[in-house]
């Protein structure tokens, strides 16, 4: 990254699994806010492909998804020249740091954790030994970078928890090794719900017709599905998390993609009802993603130009990390 202070620059890394397509939420619990991030900080922003083969993945439609994923992140507004848009598995010391990190990672530590409860319920016939050791490679894709933050939603903060902990307990034993890094939750659009169940986050897992909307899908089909989000049987327009959290999620969603205020959006729709109200905010993201789906389709037809995005940003982001890896093997006695 250009910058005539880049010492003065704090460090950044987060990434999404290519496990299905991106969601409304991914967009605006995450990719929105790395955009806005990018400007003021040194960004690495991966293809999580590693942490997806916890759970078996389709090789072809992996392949796809990984390209379709990086298109996306750049229509979203990432600017390749501004950070380093990478594929996680194209850097190797993802993989060889999380082996000595699982090393200093704590057997109770690891059956705690919330993802891994949850998936093994999901995935019966896959409970895999990545499944239960995933923090440990979360940990070296975050400490690789010495990151100073590390954006999440504030469901995930278990993993910069985790991560926080490995790190303190190698560095206590060889020294200064790892910055500690830091969650970074957006007050605004950090948890977006599911359309049909607003007590669950919005997910590429969620099999609930019309529950989740994914950044390419067309105009009517987000038409549809906001004009059939759940709401309640009231038929005021006000933020009630714990009352009303269909409503309030919608506002949360109208809020992110116009940058009104709760205030504002409740004095918009006053003495209006909730078809009104969920139309206005249904083509609201129509018009937020309308840009985001024809830009995407413009470079995932561009496959040369993306491969040159991807090799360089492993280029960019395999130097930052062999540099951590180096000090790592260093400090635990592996010969040079």
């Amino acid at each position: 990254m250009e910058t005539n202070n880049t010492e003065a620059r704090k460090i950044i890394l987060s990434g999404i699994q290519p496990s299905g397509k991106l969601t409304l939420g991914s967009y605006l619990g995450a990719i929105k806010n790395w955009v806005r991030l990018s400007d003021n900080y040194d960004c690495y922003f991966m293809m999580a492909d590693m942490h997806a083969i916890t759970v078996r993945q389709e090789p072809a439609t992996l392949r796809k998804t990984v390209l379709e994923q990086i298109a996306e992140y750049i229509a979203c507004g990432l600017d390749p020249d501004s950070c380093a848009l990478f594929i996680q598995s194209q850097v190797p010391a993802h993989a060889e740091l999380s082996w000595v990190l699982s090393c200093y990672t704590m057997f109770g530590e690891l059956s705690r954790m919330t993802q891994f409860k949850d998936k093994s319920t999901k995935h019966t016939e896959n409970i895999n030994a990545g499944l239960f050791t995933y923090p440990a490679l979360m940990a070296a894709d975050i400490l690789l970078y010495q990151a100073d933050l590390v954006p999440v939603g504030d469901d995930q903060k278990q993993h910069v928890e985790i991560c926080r902990d490995i790190a303190q307990r190698f560095n206590g034993v060889y020294g200064d090794t790892f910055k500690i890094p830091e969650p970074f939750i957006p007050k605004v659009g950090a948890r977006i719900m599911s359309l049909q169940e607003p007590t669950m986050k919005m997910s590429k897992s969620d099999t609930t017709a019309g529950g989740c909307v994914y950044l390419l899908d067309s105009p009517d089909e987000l038409m549809r599905a906001f004009k059939r989000a759940v709401t309640d049987s009231d038929t005021e327009i006000r933020y009630d998390p714990a009352e009303k959290p269909g409503v309030s999620n919608l506002m949360q969603i109208y809020s992110s993609v116009t940058d009104k205020s709760f205030p504002e959006i409740e004095a918009e729709f006053a003495g209006k009802g909730y078809g009104a109200f969920k139309s206005t905010v249904g083509e609201a993201v129509v018009e937020t993603l309308r840009p985001i789906r024809e830009k995407t389709e413009e470079l995932f037809a561009n496959k040369d130009y993306l491969a040159e995005i991807y090799r360089a940003g492993a280029q960019k982001a395999g130097y930052a990390a062999n540099k951590t890896l180096r000090k790592v093997y260093k400090r635990v006695g592996f010969v040079q």
